[in-house]
Order: structure tokens, then sequence, then C-alpha cells
């Protein structure tokens, strides 16, 4: 018998075996007791088991030796049991049929959400296409809120449904092949899965609990701070770094995922709520801040520089940028992760004890290993790259897949290991889906449409700017849940709705700086949103409903404080 004690995030392990006793040699004596009557003696046998047998002997006794008229004589074990009565035979009873082997259960989709998702893409698909939307465009629309009901409703692992999304769009020749695939060719979708591979040699190699019990060291006395912790060093990383996706999974996925392992918190076996869930859902909803608040902290962010540069003839440097979006965004930052420790409160709140057990726990692990070393600098190397690739040539991909070579390379990360990363490989899969199918809703004419809808819906409304540019704002914020990509969004609906929002009398500058930082803010309503949407729910630590209802909550939040309080700083420094 075998037993194996886990402690997070080091693992004993304690061996011990219980062998079999050994045999004791089986004894039987046999007892002659003189009869009164005569001197024939009538043997009975007795074994260590204390069983008689059930009839007596009928045989002769053998000649008595002295021993035997001693009343008793020593036999072997063979002896005893041919002197021993034969028992009556017993018929055996006849064996029991086989059972037949039981088939197992057919791990199918679940029906109800089939049937659900199913129901979505057959109702659109069969009500006439608006004016001015091409018959495709409304096809593929039809599969498109098909498929985000399934991945909501989760009829199968996401991965699955989004496959058969596509499926759908080749086999009814809404998509061609290649059109359907092309989204595999996209960088974004793998910088996520790359970032999984990295997460698995930071944690395996033992850098990663050595660099979150550094944290449970310093900030570890309340949950409240560690998060706080966590939330303002990705802040500070943001400008330097302009992926969100490389942030968030490259950096602060391997290290959360650490600390929620370090605290006991791990997804899939009901611990999820004692930190992890609560503290995945506070980094992720606070990168989307931190990437609203620099020109350079969001990939897609120049894209809107350059399309208000266009339509209205003024340029956003870096400096306007980030003095607009300091006030609100530091609201949001101090503000979001404490209205989710309220309203998804983590289990444990409070231990003062965390610091001190984390500072044995670093004096017992000592020294970093030859794969820490490696895993950090690869690391580094990696990180290093992503700051000042542009200045190389070196896009966010490139680095990270340079960063994986050294990790297979050197062996701190097998190939094995990053096949069994079955997390990494489903969310690329139906992320690049998503990419693929939102994508040729704009190539198709889909989203031109709704923005020219909009546009006329709005603009005949006949309210002041102030109202009518709440509205385009709503509209454009919301949206976004037909959109996996906040580049894709941007280049399809920025420009009409900023000409619109000028045409009606917004002030240029501030509605084409309130859109910019929506286009990220948005990001934190799907799990696909956003580069860091699909790195922080595929850890597993939030259900998709509870990510969606409350990125829905945290949206409201983030357009009360940023069209609410920033409205004020705006004004303040001559925006409007």
């Amino acid at each position: 018998m075998a037993s194996s004690t886990a402690a997070s995030p080091l693992t004993c392990h304690h061996l011990g075996s219980v062998g079999a006793r050994p045999s004791l040699p089986s004894l039987s004596f046999s007892l002659r007791r003189r009869s009164s009557s005569s001197s024939s003696s009538k043997p009975i046998s007795l074994s260590h088991s204390h069983s008689l047998p059930s009839k007596p002997s009928l045989a002769p006794p053998p000649a008595a030796s002295g021993a035997s008229r001693r009343g008793l004589t020593p036999v072997s074990a063979s002896a005893s049991a041919a002197a021993a009565p034969a028992p009556d035979p017993v018929p055996a009873p006849a064996p029991a049929p086989a059972a037949p082997p039981k088939k197992p259960a057919l791990q199918g989709a679940a029906i109800k959400p089939l049937l659900a998702s199913l129901a979505i893409g057959v109702l659109i698909w069969f009500v006439p296409a608006p004016a001015g939307v091409p018959r495709n465009a409304w096809q593929l629309l039809a599969i498109f809120l098909s498929t985000i009901v399934g991945i909501i409703t989760q009829p199968l692992p996401l991965g699955a449904v989004a496959l058969i999304g596509l499926g759908a769009a080749v086999l009814t020749k809404t998509l061609t092949f290649a059109a359907a695939f092309s989204a595999f060719g996209d960088p974004i979708p793998w910088l996520i899965a790359l970032a999984f591979f990295f997460a698995r040699g930071f944690i395996k190699t033992g850098l990663g609990s050595r660099v979150a019990y550094a944290f449970v060291a310093a900030f570890g006395s309340s949950t409240l701070g560690l998060g706080y912790s966590l939330v303002f060093a990705e802040a500070l990383l943001a400008p330097a770094i302009p992926s969100v996706s490389a942030r968030a999974g490259g950096i602060f996925l391997p290290l959360v995922k650490s600390l929620c392992e370090a605290c006991g918190s791990r997804a899939g076996d009901g611990t999820e709520r004692k930190l992890g869930a609560w503290l995945m859902l506070t980094c992720f909803q606070t990168s989307v801040v931190s990437s609203a608040m620099f020109l350079t902290a969001m990939a897609a962010n120049p894209l809107s520089a350059n399309l208000t540069a266009a339509t209205i003839g003024q340029g956003i440097g870096w400096t306007l940028w980030a003095k607009a979006a300091i006030v609100p965004g530091l609201m949001s930052l101090v503000l979001v992760p404490l209205i989710l420790y309220v309203i998804y409160p983590p289990e444990v709140k409070a231990s003062p004890d965390a610091p001190r057990l984390a500072k044995e726990r670093l004096a017992k692990m000592g020294p970093m290993s030859t794969e820490e070393k490696i895993m950090a600098g690869t690391l580094l190397l990696t990180v290093g790259l992503w700051i000042f690739g542009g200045m190389l040539s070196v896009d966010a991909v490139s680095a990270a897949i340079l960063g994986l070579g050294v990790l297979l390379i050197t062996g701190v990360v097998t190939w094995k290991e990053c096949l069994a990363e079955s997390v990494a490989w489903d969310t690329l899969t139906w992320f690049a889906a998503l990419i693929a199918m939102a994508g040729y809703l704009n190539k198709y004419g889909f989203i031109s449409w709704f923005s020219e809808t909009v546009v006329k819906f709005v603009g005949g409304l006949g309210m002041s700017w102030q109202a009518s540019f709440g509205v385009l704002v709503l509209l454009y914020f919301y949206s976004h849940y037909f959109f996996a990509s906040g580049a894709a969004h941007i280049g399809a609906m920025f420009a009409a709705f900023l000409s619109v929002a000028s045409a009606l009398g917004t002030p240029s500058l501030f509605a084409a700086l309130v859109l910019s930082f929506l286009s990220n803010l948005m990001g934190g309503t799907t799990h696909y949103g956003i580069g860091s949407a699909p790195v922080f729910y595929g850890a597993g630590y939030v259900p998709l409903a509870q990510w969606w209802g409350y990125g829905f909550v945290i949206s409201i939040v983030n357009i009360i404080i940023w069209l609410g309080a920033g409205s004020f700083w705006w004004k303040m420094i001559g925006l409007w």
C-alpha cells in the first residue's frame, strides 16, 4: 500500500509498504484416547485452526507405539490427512453466467444547449436579410451568432463548438475553406497558445513558486493587497510592452497561477473561489484599463490615433493620450478590484501568517536551480524583445517563439508537455475561429451596414450633442460582442462613429479620445474580446456565465468612471 501527501507548491511524497504476513506452518497432532473397554484408541485430528472432523475414522487403528501409549503422538501433515476422515462430497455451486461487459456511455453533446444554439442559427438563417445586407453576410451572421450561443451554453468544449461553426460555414458555401481557417495564420491566437507553454515552464521549474512566495512575503497579509500589487505591477509594464496578450500570457498568467496554487486554490478541484477566481477576474479586468491608459499599451491603439488624424485632421500623441487617461485610469485601477472584491469575493480575505510562511518556504527552496535560471533568462530575453522589438523589427509572436525554442532546446519544457497543454490548443482553435468569422462579417459588408444604420438613427433623433454622443458611445461599446479583436472593431467602426459624432457637434478631439479609450475597455465584456481575455479565462478558474456577467457589470462601472469623472477631468484640461 502506498500513500502520498502533496504540499503546494512543493510536492512531498511519503511512501510506506506493509508486506504480507509470513505464512505459518500447518501443525497437526494425533491424539489417541484410551478406551476403558479396549486397548485400541480412537484417533482425533487437530490442526492449528482448531477444526474437528465431522465423523470419527472407521479404519482400524495402527499399532500403538511407545509414544502413543503415553497418549500423544506427533505425526506429519500428510499422515494426519490420511488418518482424518474424508468429508462427504458437496457439489460445487454452478458458476453464475458472466454478465456481458457494459459499454461506456457516450460522451456527446448536452442536448438542450445544442438545440438552443441550432435554433438561433436556423431562425436567423431563414429570416429575410435587411435591405443593404448581402445574403452571404446574413448567413455568416446566423452561423456566427449560433456559434456564440454554443460557446456560452457549451454543449461541447469551446474548441469543438467553434470548429463545428467553421465546418457549417464551409459546408453551406458561406466561407471557403481557406477563408474559414485563415485566422490560424493570425499571430494573436498563437501568441496566446505560446503563453500557456511559458506558464508550464514557469511553474514546472519552480520559478513561479519562488516569485509567488516573494510576492506573498511582501504583500500577502491580505488578499486585496496581493491583488493591488499585481494590478499596479501590470500597469507599470503596460507602456513598455505594446501587446496586452504578451503581458497577460507571458508574464502575469504564470505568476497569478503560481500564486493561486501556492495559496491552495486550483482550477477544477473546488478551490477556485478560495483565491483564484477573484484574482484572475481582477487581473483581466484591470488589464483592459492599463491598455487604455497609454498609446503604446495595446497594439491597436496607434490605429485609433492614425484614423483620428485621417478623419478630423488632428493627431493624438503619446503625452496627450496619457494625460487624458491618467485620472480615470487610476480611478478604475483602484475601484474595479474593490468592487469585484465585494460582489465576487474570495473565500480567503486575510492571512496574517502568510508572509512568515512564505519566507520559510523561500528559505527551504534554497538557491535557484539551473532550470530556474534558464527559465528566468529566457523570460528576460522575451520581455526585452517585446519592449525593444520595434527597433529590431522583431514582433511579439516571433519573440515568444524564440523563447519557447530556448526552453525546448534546453529541456526545460518538452514538446510532449506542450502537446499535453490541451487548454492552449483549445483556446487557439476557438479564438482563431471567431476572428475569422468576425473578420468576414466586416469583409462581406455587414459591419459597414450596421455602422451606417446607427449613424442615420442617431442623427435623426434631434438630440443635443451630449445625448447623441452618449447613444453613439453605448452602441460602439456593446457592439463589441460581434468582434474577437479590438483592431477589427476599430478598423470597421471607429472612423464612421467619429465622423457622425463630429457632425452632430461633439468636440472632435474629445470624441476621438473617448472612442480610443473605449476601444480597450470594451474588451472586458467577453472571453474573446481582447488578447488578454482568452489567457485569463483559459486558466479555468471562472465559469463562462460568471465571466460574461461580471464583465457586463464592470463595463458599466468603467463607463461611469470614464464618462463621468473622466469628463470633468477632460473639461479641466481643455478637451471640451
